[in-house]
């Protein structure tokens, strides 16, 4: 008796010309054996509905997949056998199909194989569908640009996984070998949002600040209350359109919690902070009319409000605490004075402010209490902070900020002690982390607040001069090699010695020489020494 030999190609054995191309999987009706008075047939099978051989499937769409067959041409729901990488798949009946109940697909390469008899007599088929599915969102990682000129375009270096593709403001850019890729955008572009989408669809985007270093900003301070009076409102008006400031400090958020305007942040307004002192808006508008910029300043961590609301509520963890689990005394600042960093709540809450503050037309966010409380550390407990040190945590808090600004194109500064330079970890402020992370540091460098011998003066109050520019000397070094400004707080208020225009002018001196022309001024009550103000240049 005669015999017939014939190897059926398979899914696994076929190599389509080209790469992502369907790859066929009804074979060919071939005659296999004689046996007996019959023939045996490898029959045209009933092809697999809602999975293609060769997909890559990003875990969405891998959640999504149901693969049916036609009932009729698979031969009947007990005609068939499939199975996913070795174990049986159930198969039931949808009407006119056969649906395969395709287990939670997980990461990795998975083979489908479905067998089974044809409605044809002596006919058989085997059917098989390998495919990927690839939930890891793709690498991107893209270099802060270092902008000398901002009339200059800016060039944007970054890397992102090979199998991706990159995009610039919407704009496909290639990529090399490596992933690498370059682009060089407008002058003037505030903002770079850049995307890589792998070949499963998955995708991650960054945003980056394309604007460089802060430009030069000389600004004073102002309470939400003090910005509805008429005559402290109005001074320092004038002296922005006199040219001698070029910015507001206006408070968001101040020491006692209290939201300046009408905040739509949920907590704000559950906790009872959202005050409405001021028209936001209205307020950004009338400082952008007299030609300045407008900072808004978030008392962060300091924050009694927040503090006494949550631990009423029984939210203890977002207060930091003794170690027996007391609210910690923050000293002068009183009980339940200081809010736990650590705590993802208080966290967003800041950060939430931040953004809705950007969203309204602030330039600036600045931190301010950005630090743990004063004391003994082994006093004191932050839940939730893990194996994290407090700075770590602190500088983790202002990264997050910064991510979440730069879509709004906003520039993010941090207040610090001046003692931070040389002694990060009394307060939490580690000036060499954060420099990384924020646009500026604003060091409060008020002579009055140093102790005797500090730096080598003896009173630094009666030697404003001193003090300032040798204390901002570190903060300098600290910044070197960054794109970080330092933009000094200086001392417009008398605390022991008298301070008027000369005491002011010495410490703007004190900056300068230490390369540094911009700086903010506070004064509490917001009445502000003209006379110890040069005119700013302008080119």
């Amino acid at each position: 008796m005669m015999t017939s030999k014939y190897i059926s190609p398979s899914a696994s054995s076929y190599h389509p010309r080209r790469p992502g191309r369907r790859r066929a999987l009804i074979a060919t009706a071939v005659v296999l054996a004689l046996a007996g008075a019959g023939w045996t047939f490898l029959a045209p099978g009933p092809g697999v509905q809602g999975l293609a051989d060769g997909a890559v499937l990003d875990g969405r769409k891998a959640a999504q997949i149901s693969a049916y067959l036609d009932a009729e041409s698979a031969g009947g729901q007990d005609k068939v056998r499939a199975t996913l990488d070795g174990a049986v798949v159930p198969v039931k009946a949808e009407g006119a199909r056969l649906k395969l109940a395709l287990p939670r697909l997980t990461e990795g390469p998975h083979t489908l194989v479905v067998k089974g008899e044809s409605g044809l007599p002596f006919a058989s088929y085997r059917e098989v569908v390998k495919f990927t599915v690839d939930a890891t969102a793709p690498d991107l990682k893209v270099t802060d640009p270092e902008i000398k000129n901002a009339a200059d375009p800016v060039t944007i270096t970054g890397k992102a996984s090979t199998d991706a593709k990159v995009s610039v403001d919407g704009k496909e850019v290639p990529i090399d070998k490596a992933g690498a890729f370059k682009i060089t955008v407008p002058k003037g572009t505030p903002v770079v949002t850049i995307t890589a989408v792998d070949r499963a669809g998955n995708t991650t985007t960054k945003a980056v600040s394309a604007r460089g270093r802060r430009p030069m900003i000389r600004a004073a301070h102002i309470t939400a209350i003090g910005w509805g009076n008429d005559t402290l409102r109005g001074g320092i008006l004038a002296l922005i359109r006199s040219g001698k400031l070029n910015a507001v400090q206006l408070d968001v958020k101040d020491e006692d919690g209290e939201v300046g305007y009408a905040s739509q942040v949920p907590l704000a307004r559950q906790i009872g902070a959202a005050k409405g002192y001021y028209d936001a808006r209205k307020a950004v508008a009338e400082i952008h009319a007299a030609g300045a910029q407008v900072i808004g300043r978030i008392v962060a961590f300091r924050d009694p409000k927040l503090g006494s609301a949550a631990w009423k509520s029984g939210k203890r963890d977002q207060v930091v605490q003794t170690p027996d689990g007391q609210p910690y005394n923050g000293g002068h600042y009183g009980n339940l004075s200081f809010t736990n960093f650590a705590d993802p709540t208080v966290r967003k809450y800041n950060q939430d402010l931040a953004v809705e503050a950007a969203q309204l037309g602030f330039d600036d966010i600045l931190y301010d209490y950005v630090r743990r409380p004063d004391g003994p550390l082994s006093k004191m407990r932050f839940p939730g902070i893990g194996s994290a040190t407090p700075e770590q945590a602190i500088t983790s808090f202002v990264a997050d900020t910064r991510v979440a600004l730069r879509p709004h194109a906003k520039y993010l500064g941090v207040s610090v002690f001046g003692i931070a330079a040389t002694r990060p970890t009394e307060i939490a402020q580690d000036i060499g982390a954060l420099v990384k992370v924020s646009d500026y540091i604003a060091p409060m460098v008020y002579p009055s607040h140093w102790g005797p011998g500090e730096y080598g003066v003896a009173n630094p109050d009666t030697a404003p001069y001193a003090i300032v520019q040798r204390s901002l000397a570190d903060f300098a070094r600290q910044a070197k090699g960054t794109q970080t400004e330092i933009v000094p707080w200086l001392q417009d208020f008398s605390m022991g010695s008298k301070y008027g225009p000369t005491q002011v002018a010495e410490q703007i001196k004190a900056a300068a020489a230490n390369k540094m022309n911009s700086f903010i001024l506070w004064n509490a009550g917001a009445r502000y020494q003209g006379a110890a103000l040069q005119q700013i240049a302008t080119h």
